[in-house]
C-alpha cells in the first residue's frame, strides 16, 4: 500500500488524559485551586507523562518558552447549543447558520477579553507575538510562564528523552476564567524545527507492477493457486472518478455551485500541473481557470520530522478524488505549515474564519491516546463555529484498524473521535462491467505470499496488514445523534454510560480495490521529475470521496448541509445506504497482487501476495451499524435524498 492515513505530530505528546465528559458541551471547565485561591485550573494541561517519577528537576529560569493561550468567547454554552440546533433536522432552528462575521459578533471573544488576557499576559513578563480570534500567542522565559500559569515547569524523562512540562496544572486569575479555553504549548515534546525550512522535492517514484484487472474480475490469476476455493481476480489497476460515481449513486450530479476545502500540510509544487493532467488522461472533466485555489503559510516548519513530501500525496488524492466525484465543485486547498495539531488548528481555523467552504476534507489525525483535552477542546471549538456556519468537516478514521497493532492499545483516532465531526470508515468495493456495482466489505486486509515454488499460499490468509479504523472512544460521550443507531456492546464498552463511537459513514478504502492517482514524482536517483500514476487508498481515499459525494447532496439540497451526522443518522436504515458487511458472498474473497519489489521497476524482482478482503483486526462489518463502515456507504438515492421538497 503506498499511501497511510497521514499523521499529525502533537505540539505536546502525551499519553491518555481523561476528557470530562459531555460531548456536545464545549472546553474544559475551570476547577478552583484550593492552593491558588484566586486562580482556577485549566484542565489537562500537565501531561500524562510529567509524573514525580519522572521528575528530573526545575527547568532553568531562563529558558525559552512559547505558549497559545485560546480564547473561550463569550457564550461557549450557547456557542454548542446554536451548533446542535442548526444541525438537526428535527430542529426549527435547522439550516438557520450564521455568517462568518456574524458567528465571530455572537461567540468569538470581546475586545475586552482579549485586553485582559494580553494585559495579565504582559504583566507577568510575557511577550504577546500574535492575536487571532481564537487565541493569543506569548513568548518569554521560564520565569514568566511560571508567574502567568501559576505552575512550575519541570524537566521530565519521557522515554528516552527529557522534556519540559508543567509540574503541575496550569491556571488563570479568576477573573479571566470565562475568558481563557486552555494553554497549550507549556511543554515542549516534541522539539519544533526552526522557520527557515524548505520544501523537499517530491517522494522518490511509486508504480504498481500488473498484471491488473480494469474492473473488478476483469482478469483472473489463473496460472497461480486458488483462494477460498476458487481462482481470484488480480487487483484492479485503480478505479476512476466515472466507477466512483456509478458506485455511490451521483447521478447527474457534479457539485456545481459546492465549495469544498482540503486541509492537510505543506503544499504540492505541482498540484496544478497534475490534477489538470490526471484529469485529462482519466476522462474527467477539465479544471476551468479559478476552480482550484490554494491557501498557503508565509513559512513551513518541523519539514523533516513530518516527512513533507510524503504529504504531496495526501494533498494530490484528496484534489483528485474529489474532482473525479464533484467535477464542478470549486476546490481550495488549505496547507498547514507542518503536521503540529497547532498549525493545523491554524489551516482549519482559516476555512473558518473566512468561509472558503462549506464541506471540509480532512485526511489526518492521530490515536486517541495522545489528544489530550486541551488540543480536543481547541478543535472542537473549531468544529462548532463551523457549525454554526453551516460548514461540515469530514475526517478520515485511520488505516490501522483497531491500532492494536501499532500501539499495543484498542482505541480510536483524532480527531475523528469528535462528536462535531464525520467519520468516515473505509470499505473495499468491487465495480464491475459498466460500471455496476457489485459489492462492497469491509476494509480489512490480511496478507499471504505465493510459496517458494509458487503452488501455494504460505500460512494463509497470512497476517493484518491494513484496515479502517474503527471502534468505541475512551474519551468522548456518545452523542444525541448515534443514540437508539449504535448498538450498546460497543456504545457502552468502555463507558455504562455511553461513548462515540467511529465511523459514522463510509467509502472505498482498500487500496487492492483502490483510486488511480496521478503525481510528479522524483526518479530513485533524485535526479529527475516527471508525472506518472499509481494506484492508492486508506481512509485518505474515503474522506475526500464522502466530501465530493455530499457536495452532489448539497447542490441536490440547494443549501449547505452543514454538520451532517445528525441528517446521516436520521436516514439509518433506508435503502440510500448500501448496508457492507464482511463477507457478502459467503464464500470468501481476495485478490492477487504483483508488486515491484523496490516499489518502482523490476530491477530487484517481483513480490506475489494474495490480500483476503474483509479482515479488520478486531473490528467488523455486519447488518446495521458497526465499526468498520458506520450506518454504510451512499446508494443510489442517497444525493437526492436531500433534496427539499
Amino acid at each position: 500500500m503506498r499511501s497511510n492515513r497521514a499523521k499529525v505530530r502533537a505540539v505536546s505528546v502525551a499519553a491518555t488524559l481523561p476528557m470530562l465528559a459531555g460531548a456536545l458541551a464545549l472546553g474544559i471547565p475551570a476547577a478552583h485551586a484550593a492552593d491558588h485561591p484566586l486562580r482556577d485550573l485549566l484542565a489537562g494541561t500537565r501531561p500524562a507523562w510529567a509524573t514525580a517519577k519522572a521528575d528530573k528537576g526545575a527547568t532553568s529560569d531562563g529558558a525559552r518558552v512559547s505558549a497559545r493561550v485560546y480564547l473561550a468567547g463569550k457564550d461557549a454554552a450557547g456557542l454548542a447549543a446554536y451548533a446542535k440546533a442548526v444541525s438537526d433536522p428535527d430542529s426549527a432552528s435547522y439550516g438557520r447558520y450564521l455568517t462568518a462575521k456574524q458567528a465571530q459578533a455572537r461567540f468569538g471573544a470581546t475586545k475586552a477579553q482579549v485586553a485582559a488576557v494580553k494585559s495579565w499576559l504582559t504583566a507577568a513578563g510575557l511577550k504577546v507575538t500574535g492575536v487571532t480570534r481564537h487565541y493569543v500567542s506569548v513568548s518569554g522565559d521560564v520565569a514568566a510562564a511560571e508567574k502567568a500559569f501559576g505552575t512550575q515547569l519541570h524537566n521530565f524523562a519521557k522515554g528516552s528523552k527529557t522534556y519540559r512540562a508543567p509540574a503541575s496544572a496550569a491556571s488563570v486569575p479568576q477573573g479571566l476564567t470565562d475568558a481563557v479555553l486552555t494553554v497549550t504549548g507549556l511543554d515542549n515534546a516534541p522539539h519544533m524545527a526552526t522557520h527557515d525550512d524548505q520544501l523537499p522535492p517530491p517522494d522518490t517514484v511509486f508504480r504498481n507492477a500488473g498484471p491488473f484487472s480494469s474492473y473488478y474480475g476483469s482478469k483472473t490469476a489463473s496460472t497461480l493457486p486458488s483462494a477460498y476455493g476458487t481462482k481470484i481476480p488480480y487487483a484492479v489497476k485503480g478505479y476512476t472518478g466515472k466507477q466512483l460515481r456509478a458506485a455511490y449513486g451521483a447521478g447527474t450530479r457534479t457539485g456545481k455551485g459546492v465549495r469544498v476545502a482540503i486541509t492537510d500540510a505543506y503544499a504540492s509544487p505541482t498540484i496544478a500541473y497534475d490534477a489538470a493532467t490526471y484529469a485529462k488522461r482519466n476522462g474527467d472533466a477539465a479544471w476551468k481557470t479559478g476552480q482550484l485555489h490554494q491557501s498557503l503559510p508565509a513559512t513551513y516548519t518541523n519539514t523533516e520530522d513530518c516527512g513533507a513530501s510524503g504529504w504531496y500525496g495526501e494533498e494530490t488524492l484528496d484534489v483528485e478524488a474529489v474532482h473525479a466525484v464533484a467535477p464542478a465543485a470549486d476546490v481550495t486547498y488549505v496547507g498547514a505549515a507542518s503536521c503540529t495539531d497547532g498549525d493545523l488548528l491554524d489551516a482549519l481555523g482559516k476555512v473558518v474564519d473566512n468561509h472558503l467552504a462549506d464541506i471540509v476534507s480532512n485526511s489526518w489525525g492521530e490515536v486517541e491516546a495522545v489528544q489530550t483535552p486541551d488540543l480536543a477542546a481547541a478543535y472542537d471549538q473549531v468544529f462548532q463555529l463551523g457549525a454554526v456556519e453551516g460548514i461540515g468537516f469530514y475526517f478520515s478514521s485511520g488505516d490501522d484498524g483497531d491500532e492494536v497493532a501499532g500501539s499495543g492499545t484498542k482505541q480510536v483516532d483524532s480527531p475523528a473521535n469528535s462528536a462535531w465531526v464525520t467519520a468516515v470508515g473505509g470499505t473495499s468495493l468491487a465495480v464491475g462491467k459498466k460500471d455496476a456495482y457489485l459489492w462492497e466489505t469491509g476494509w480489512g486486509t490480511d496478507k499471504a505470499v505465493l510459496s517458494a515454488d509458487g503452488k501455494s499460499w504460505t500460512d494463509f490468509p497470512g497476517a493484518f496488514t491494513s484496515g479502517a479504523g474503527g471502534g468505541t472512544s475512551r474519551t468522548v460521550a456518545e452523542p444525541d445523534y448515534q443514540q437508539g443507531v449504535v448498538p450498546d456492546a460497543l456504545a457502552k464498552a468502555n463507558n455504562a454510560n455511553g461513548n462515540r463511537v467511529v465511523p459514522d459513514i463510509a467509502a472505498i478504502a482498500d487500496p487492492n480495490t483502490g483510486f488511480l492517482v496521478g503525481q510528479t514524482q522524483s526518479s530513485p536517483d533524485g535526479k529527475k521529475q516527471a508525472y506518472s500514476e499509481y494506484r492508492i487508498g486508506g481512509t485518505s481515499l474515503a474522506a475526500p470521496t464522502i466530501a465530493a459525494i455530499q457536495a452532489l447532496a448539497q447542490q441536490a439540497r440547494g443549501k449547505a448541509i452543514g454538520f451532517a451526522n445528525p441528517a446521516i443518522y436520521a436516514k439509518y436504515g433506508s435503502k440510500v445506504y448500501h448496508d457492507v458487511t464482511d463477507d457478502p458472498t459467503g464464500k470468501g474473497l481476495a485478490v492477487a497482487r504483483v508488486d515491484f519489489h523496490n516499489g518502482y521497476d523490476a530491477t530487484d524482482g517481483l513480490d506475489t501476495s494474495v490480500r483476503s478482503l474483509g479482515k479488520d483486526s478486531s473490528l467488523s462489518a455486519v447488518k446495521g451499524y458497526d465499526d468498520v463502515t458506520g450506518v454504510g456507504t451512499p446508494a443510489s438515492g442517497y444525493v437526492e435524498s436531500y433534496r427539499r421538497r
